[in-house]
C-alpha cells in the first residue's frame, strides 16, 4: 500500500470524524434549544425530548472516543493531525457535558411543572431565556468555527463569553429581589438559579471549544489566558 493511499486514508478518517463531531454538535445545540422551549413553556413532553437526546449524544461520545482511540493506535498522527485528535477528544468531552446542562435544565422543568409553579415565574423564565438565546449563539458560532478551522470566529467567542457572564450576574439580582418580594416562590426561584448557572455553562463549554480550535490551527495553549493575551498569541 502507498504512503499516498495511506495518506488518503487517513484524511478521510479525520473528515468522517469532523462530520461526526459536528453531527454531535448539531444534537446539542438542539437538546439545549429544546430545554429552553420547555422551561419558557412549561412542556413536560419537551423536556422528555431533551432527556431522550441525552442518551444518543452519551452513545456518540463514547463512540467517537473509541474511533480516536482506534486511529491513534493505527496511524500515530504527529503534528497538527495528532492535535486535531486530541482536541477532538475535549470537544467531544465539552459537547456531552452541554447536552448534561440542557438535561438539567430539562429534569427541573419537569420538577417545576410537578410542583404547579409555573404561573409565578413568567418574569424570571424570560430573563432566562435571553440568557440561554446568548449562550445557543456562542455554541452554534463556536461549531461553525471548528467547521472551518476559523481562528478568527473562535476569538470573537472568547470575546463575547463575557456577555453571558454579565446576563448571569444579572438574573442573580432580579431573582434574589423576586424571592424577597414573594417568599413563596423561594424554592422555585432556588431551581431557576441553577437552571440559570447551567447555562451559564454552556457559553463557558462554547468558550472551551474555540480554545480548541486555536490550539488545533496554531498548536498554541491558550487556556487560562485574557483574551488580550490570546490575540498577542495567535497574531
Amino acid at each position: 500500500m502507498t504512503d499516498k493511499h495511506l495518506s488518503t486514508q487517513f484524511d478521510a478518517e479525520l473528515s468522517g470524524i469532523s462530520t461526526r463531531v459536528l453531527e454531535m454538535g448539531g444534537l446539542v445545540e438542539s437538546q439545549v434549544a429544546q430545554a429552553v422551549y420547555a422551561l419558557t413553556h412549561f412542556s413536560a413532553e419537551t423536556a422528555s425530548q431533551v432527556l431522550v437526546l441525552e442518551e444518543t449524544v452519551n452513545s456518540m461520545e463514547v463512540e467517537i472516543d473509541r474511533d480516536l482511540s482506534s486511529i491513534i493506535a493505527r496511524r500515530q498522527p504527529t503534528a497538527r493531525d495528532l492535535r486535531l485528535l486530541i482536541a477532538i477528544s475535549k470537544t467531544i468531552a465539552n459537547l456531552e457535558r452541554v447536552g448534561d446542562e440542557a438535561a438539567r435544565v430539562a429534569r427541573t422543568v419537569q420538577r417545576l411543572i410537578n410542583t404547579g409553579v409555573s404561573s409565578r415565574l413568567r418574569l424570571p423564565v424570560a430573563d432566562l431565556k435571553f440568557e440561554s438565546e446568548l449562550a445557543i449563539a456562542q455554541l452554534r458560532k463556536a461549531l461553525d468555527a471548528f467547521a472551518r478551522l476559523d481562528v478568527d470566529k473562535a476569538l470573537q467567542v472568547l470575546k463575547q463569553d463575557d456577555q453571558i457572564d454579565q446576563e448571569f450576574e444579572g438574573l442573580m439580582r432580579k431573582l434574589i429581589t423576586f424571592m424577597m418580594e414573594d417568599p413563596r416562590t423561594i424554592s422555585s426561584s432556588i431551581d431557576l438559579v441553577f437552571v440559570a448557572k447551567a447555562i451559564e455553562r454552556v457559553g463557558d463549554h462554547a468558550k472551551n471549544l474555540a480554545e480548541q480550535i486555536i490550539y488545533i490551527v496554531k498548536g498554541t495553549d491558550v487556556r487560562h489566558n485574557s483574551v488580550e493575551d490570546v490575540e498577542t498569541m495567535v497574531r
